[in-house]
């Protein structure tokens, strides 16, 4: 059974996910990690559970997704996986950071590209990729159908879309990603966004003012 443990990180207030199961591997999605405090908040949870990071997952390259990614392969030598169409954003990341007043180091590229329909597997568990562009290019959403959940980055929000006015935002590319590959979910399919708290599928179809 996957077991997901939310952190908030940097001065995004993002979520990065740390997903671990039975075996005690782990996998970190979106290390949004900015701050030494916040490494080490991460590390110190890794090591009291006994854990061991296999994998780093970016659902899209925008900086705020990104920041703990070098750090995390360092520490353990782990690859990242992530949709290629999102590399010129990984490229430009200084840039994008001096944008916001925030001095970044040249993160790394991601190592393994994955794409709709890839699977990512770590210890007994998978989790199915879904390509969500709009948002960007290279968005990607990871879903488990078992335990019905699906982690979405900035693609939906609770009651709220990602937005579309960054590079390589498209904001009809957007919706008709969100209608056809997320809303076809199951309704009670728990969504985990890139920021703020998490909602359903369900309860977006009834109640989100942009679908």
């Amino acid at each position: 059974m996957i077991i997901i443990k939310p952190f908030i990180f940097n001065p995004f207030q993002e979520n990065t996910y740390l997903l671990h199961d039975e075996t005690g591997e782990c996998i970190i999605i979106d290390s949004g990690c900015f701050s030494r405090n916040e490494e080490e908040e991460l590390l110190a949870f890794i090591n009291s559970n006994s854990l061991k990071p296999v994998k780093i997952l970016n659902t899209h390259g925008h900086i705020d997704h990104i920041f703990g990614n070098s750090f995390l392969q360092h520490k353990f030598n782990i690859k990242i996986f992530g949709h290629k169409a999102d590399d010129f954003l990984i490229e430009n990341a200084v840039q994008y950071g001096s944008s916001f007043g925030i001095d970044i180091k040249i993160p790394p590229k991601v190592n393994v590209g994955i794409e709709e329909n890839s699977i990512v597997k770590f210890g007994n568990s998978e989790l199915k990729v879904i390509h969500v562009p709009g948002h960007t290019p290279g968005g990607i959403a990871f879903y488990n159908e078992e335990q019905k959940f699906v982690i979405v980055g900035d693609v939906l929000f609770n009651l709220s879309i990602g937005r579309t006015d960054l590079p390589g935002g498209d904001y009809q590319t957007l919706i008709t990603s969100i209608n056809s590959k997320l809303m076809t979910l199951p309704s009670d399919t728990i969504v985990y966004s890139g920021h703020g708290p998490s909602t359903t599928i369900g309860e977006e179809m009834e109640s989100n003012p942009f679908l």
